[in-house]
């Protein structure tokens, strides 16, 4: 298969960002894997037992939070 880059932005409350990531740390602690679905496309993503995590914070004019997790 080849490389499928997705992207998407949206506005969100706090709370309801707060119960997006929750979701998705639940799907990391219980599976080998991560779903999602958009527009009626199902995406699957397989993650092995071991990840690297990287943590970013901008303080400024625009501040910002950015978790990325690969292998």
């Amino acid at each position: 298969m080849g490389l499928i880059d997705y992207s998407k932005e949206e506005k969100l409350s706090r709370e309801a960002a707060a119960e997006r990531l929750r979701e998705l740390a639940d799907q990391l602690s219980r599976h080998n894997q991560v779903a999602f679905e958009d527009d009626g496309r199902r995406f699957t993503v397989d993650v092995p037992d071991e990840v690297e995590i990287k943590l970013e914070v901008e303080i400024g004019d625009k501040n910002e939070i950015e978790f990325e997790i690969s292998w």
